[in-house]
């Protein structure tokens, strides 16, 4: 029988899962492992956080050690740009020239980040942060102590934000919104508004950049308030788009749409990661996650679904976020919600927040109440908890949990 080939797109944290799991799954075929960037697979998350802030080395953030590749003959074809996918043909084709066929294919290129087009945004100091070389290139900038401008008030923003203002600099965050309020909502937001000047990060909110000035390198940031910021380094982060060019002969809009079993609607082609648009049975809907436990729980299914085990990929949602002191930990995910009702001591940085629609709890987020996450977890989808107490702290959350699920009943 002639050895088939495995091809995954994409050696991010959801590739490189793929890639080990289908090792583990006992799959002894071809595995192609292929990535842009030159470096070995590695996570993100340490980039804006201990790896900006100088505190670990780069090696630190790799998912695994160099030899691991080797061990399990998984084979890295890194530095290589995508140029087509070629569905029909099973053949994926490099910007190089080469290409590879394959037998099943796993799409898992993460997204790209959406660039500023405001005049000046190619000036020297416009930085933006999505790969390791990046995140290097930002700390020895941020070893020089500059006035940073922080253009985006996302998760990737805040962090950003945080790490610059503990190694010292001057921080300005603008943003359309309150930090991190299209996930939390605008009263967790103003929580972390609080936390951000509290540090003495300075906030403009409601502001967009639309010049960047300076004399060959930036100097200084016009907004659309009409205010001008002094500035001699900006981190654009505005969100991702998901990678998905290569592709001409699928729908991509708002990434790549896959069943609960990470198949696309292409015949041996899975998607995982950022870019899949997945249906998770629990919810009730197709979702696109950007976060790391996501991506690597993702990949790991779609390997055993490559190799034929159908197990649905339908985990609780989970996210996380460390800025300074607080530790943001969130499970559910709530498309909308009608009221959010807090819990604790915001202002000492100890509270949840619960999010409901129609009474229902939809979603949670915990700032350094890691204890009372396996809780929360169990109230997600209850609908008849009293507010009133999901809003006393004096309240144990397990009393709340539903009796059914303490056996009562």
């Amino acid at each position: 029988m002639t050895q088939q080939t495995y091809a995954i797109v994409g050696a991010g944290v959801a590739g490189a899962s793929a890639a080990e799991a289908l090792r583990g799954a006992g799959f002894d075929g071809r595995i192609v492992l292929i990535g842009q960037e030159q470096e070995q697979p590695y996570q993100r998350p340490p980039l804006s956080k201990q790896l900006l802030r100088g505190e670990v080395t780069s090696a630190f953030a790799l998912l695994r050690s160099p030899d691991f590749y080797v061990t399990n003959a998984i084979e890295l074809h890194l530095g290589e740009s995508v140029l087509h996918i070629d569905l029909r043909a099973r053949r994926v084709n490099y910007a190089s020239g080469a290409h590879v066929g394959y037998d099943k294919l796993l799409i898992a290129t993460g997204g790209t980040p959406r660039h500023m087009h405001a005049p000046g945004s190619d000036l020297r100091g416009v930085h933006y942060l999505r790969t390791l070389p990046q995140a290097l290139a930002l700390r020895e900038a941020f070893e020089q102590h500059p006035r940073v401008l922080v253009v985006g008030s996302g998760f990737i923003g805040c962090e950003v934000a945080a790490s610059a203002k503990q190694l010292g600099c001057d921080v300005i965050i603008a943003g359309r919104t309150l930090p991190m309020a299209h996930a939390l909502g605008p009263e967790v937001g103003a929580i972390y508004a609080n936390y951000h000047r509290r540090h003495g990060v300075q906030l403009k909110i409601g502001a967009t950049v639309t010049e960047f000035r300076g004399a060959g390198s930036l100097e200084e940031a016009v907004l659309s308030d009409g205010s001008k910021l002094a500035c001699t380094a900006a981190v654009v982060g505005i969100g991702i788009e998901p990678s998905l060019g290569m592709l001409s002969d699928l729908d991509t809009q708002d990434g790549l749409a896959t069943d609960e079993f990470c198949r696309t609607s292409v015949a041996n082609v899975f998607a995982a990661g950022d870019i899949a648009r997945s249906w998770r049975p629990r919810l009730g809907r197709r979702v696109r996650l950007e976060h790391f436990d996501n991506a690597r729980l993702q990949g790991a299914a779609a390997a055993q679904s490559m190799c034929g085990k159908r197990v649905p990929y339908d985990p609780i949602p989970f996210f996380w976020s460390d800025q300074y002191e607080f530790g943001l930990q969130y499970y559910g995910s709530a498309a909308a919600w009608d009221n959010v009702v807090v819990r604790g001591q915001p202002n000492e940085g100890s509270f949840s927040a619960f999010y409901l629609q129609n009474g229902r709890i939809g979603a949670a987020c915990t700032v350094n109440r890691s204890r009372d996450m396996s809780t929360v977890k169990r109230l997600l989808g209850q609908s008849d908890v009293p507010v009133q107490k999901l809003a006393d702290d004096d309240i144990p959350l397990n009393d709340l949990v539903a009796a059914e699920l303490h056996g009562v009943r």
